[in-house]
């Protein structure tokens, strides 16, 4: 076939085209220039960042013939698109080592040769001088997939290779290549390739093929990429093959499958503006639609972000890959949530992530958590709490200084009036002594949760934010009993048990002496307290409860306690025969 993909019709030849990998680049030509070329090179990073590119074109740095000797600027392999071409004579080399048919170098799969009988070949072959380069180059892609006999094999021929003769390794798993092989090599990193630079690269190549695309559709290439050039030649390839050469933006959402800009700004106005009818048809869309709900769940954290961002950021559209019409509804979307409520929805929706991975209903869950995201905007801030609590102890202060002054102290009269001044009038009647102040009040039990929640705010501030939706609270004796209106026990059903011993330890501390806490929800129908996952961790410590797992492959959804005999008991009976 004559079509050659975007891949490898653009793929960089010489070192001054290789995109987003400067340190690198300039490392190893400053290293050819001096002569201080390495033994052993190991390059790692992602998919696409050009890691094997790197490998071939230092392959022909060291052996391209224009030039006495190695030169950190190779020959192109078109000999007309170089200039030189017309003054000195072509190098077959470069061409060589482009169409994969050089004999000394030599590039092989690290997945398809991975055992130890694989590598001697190789050991072999490296003790004979190049025979028609200058250097021999043996390049070895996803080194990580070697076996550990097959790296043990290399490791006396990598330390002390033949003259002549360099090493490179690439890899996209840099943690299982063994330290002894990455002690024995200079390591390069390759990092991801920017929105911007991917953008730009894309940009030249609709130009050069004729091919119409928006700004915007470039940005939806370059974000499904994520830091990889090859898949973003490889997507835009896929779209000309759709859409031919005008692309649309529609064209893009379908083929890559993303969710568009308006569909989010719907979830989150549903959020932002408490409208929590509208969550259950947006999930039915899309599902619809197809989408996996675990991809647009991932798709709302980062708008989400993205909303912070611009209510944050002076500048956002530095750091966001979208229009100008993009970033103005952005903008506006942002308006309705201050920073911090942003801030609140964001970690929310993060923590949430890993129980929609694991749910066995996920649409059920994300509907259950997008209308509890419509009420966030009822919780009570901690500060708010903590002036409440500041007002209470400024009250009986206030109350004191307005009270009139009682009676003048024994020993002194008061000033009589002059002989002069005429009567006017009865004579007044003496003033009533002023009654003795009142001791304070008690403080009650919500007095006391709320210098706990003040207490508990200096180091989880959360918890302490979901815990100030109570009602009411008592005290007795050594159990603090807190309250929660009636279908609201929602807000403490999820807690752990270490969250439940921090409320506990600063209760202790405000009042004194060790003093338990429970949380029971107001006219609930079982009455009892709200148990906070303890039912469940003992459930699964259960032997028989692990012995019906583990034979059955069950898993455990809930657990509640069992009902006592007291609770058991019929009411509203008298004593019978058996009783008395």
């Amino acid at each position: 076939m004559s079509y050659e993909i975007f891949a490898r019709k653009y793929r960089p030849q010489t070192f001054e085209e290789v995109i987003g990998q400067k340190s690198v680049v300039q490392t190893i030509q400053n290293a050819i220039a001096s002569g201080r070329v390495a033994q052993a090179y190991l390059f790692s990073g992602v998919r696409g960042t050009g890691k094997t590119t790197v490998a071939r074109i230092l392959a022909k740095a060291l052996n391209c013939t224009r030039g006495a000797g190695p030169t950190p600027h190779p020959c192109r392999v078109w000999e007309a698109e170089d200039p030189r071409a017309k003054t000195e004579p072509p190098c077959d080399v470069c061409r060589s080592i482009y169409e994969d048919r050089a004999i000394d170098v030599l590039e092989i799969d690290g997945a398809s040769n991975r055992q130890v009988d694989d590598i001697e070949p190789i050991r072999e072959m490296v003790k004979y001088k190049p025979a028609y380069t200058r250097t021999k180059v043996l390049i070895i892609d996803e080194v990580h997939m070697l076996s550990t006999h097959a790296f043990n094999a290399l490791l006396k021929t990598l330390e002390e290779p033949p003259p002549n003769t360099v090493f490179i390794f690439a890899t996209t798993e840099f943690q299982k290549v063994p330290a002894t092989i990455v002690s024995r090599c200079q390591h390069f990193e390759f990092r991801k390739i920017s929105h911007k630079d991917i953008i730009n690269h894309l940009m030249e190549i609709t130009r050069k093929e004729g091919i119409t695309i928006t700004p915007a559709g470039l940005a939806l290439i370059a974000e499904a990429a994520d830091g990889s050039m090859r898949d973003a030649q490889s997507l835009l390839d896929q779209a000309v093959a759709f859409s031919g050469v005008n692309i649309g933006d529609e064209d893009l959402k379908t083929i890559l499958g993303t969710i568009g800009q308006d569909l989010l700004t719907r979830f989150s106005s549903a959020v932002l503006d408490e409208k929590p009818d509208e969550v259950f048809g947006l999930v039915e869309s899309v599902v619809a639609a197809g989408y996996d709900l675990r991809f647009v769940f991932g798709k709302l954290i980062e708008h989400f972000r993205a909303l912070l961002l611009v209510r944050s950021v002076e500048r956002p559209e530095d750091l966001l890959a979208v229009s100008p019409e993009g970033l103005a509804a952005l903008r506006r979307e942002a308006g309705k949530a201050g920073p911090e409520d942003l801030l609140r929805y964001l970690l929310a929706l993060q923590q949430a992530e890993s129980g929609l991975k694991f749910s066995a209903l996920p649409r059920i869950y994300l509907e259950a958590f997008l209308v509890k995201l419509c009420h966030f905007r009822k919780i009570v801030p901690i500060r708010e709490l903590i002036k409440d609590v500041e007002s209470l102890r400024e009250a009986p202060a206030r109350t004191s200084a307005a009270r009139p002054a009682g009676p003048a102290p024994r020993g002194v009269s008061p000033a009589a009036p002059p002989r002069s001044a005429p009567l006017a009038g009865p004579p007044a009647a003496a003033p009533e002594p002023a009654a003795p102040a009142k001791p304070a009040p008690a403080p009650t039990g919500k007095d006391i949760f709320l210098r706990v929640l003040e207490k508990l705010a200096v180091e989880r501030a959360p918890l302490a934010a979901l815990l100030g939706q109570f009602s009411s609270a008592l005290v007795k004796d050594n159990l603090l009993e807190v309250f929660f209106g009636s279908g609201r026990g929602f807000f403490v059903a999820g807690i752990q048990d270490r969250d439940l011993r921090a409320v506990e330890k600063a209760a202790s501390d405000v009042l004194g002496r060790e003093t338990k806490v429970r949380f029971a929800e107001e006219n609930a129908s079982d009455g009892g307290p709200i148990r906070p996952g303890r039912e469940l961790e003992s459930a699964m410590k259960d032997p028989a409860v692990q012995f019906f797992m583990n034979t059955f492959k069950a898993q455990v959804l809930s657990a509640d306690p069992m009902p006592t005999a007291r609770e058991t008991a019929p009411k509203d009976r008298g004593p019978t025969e058996k009783d008395s």
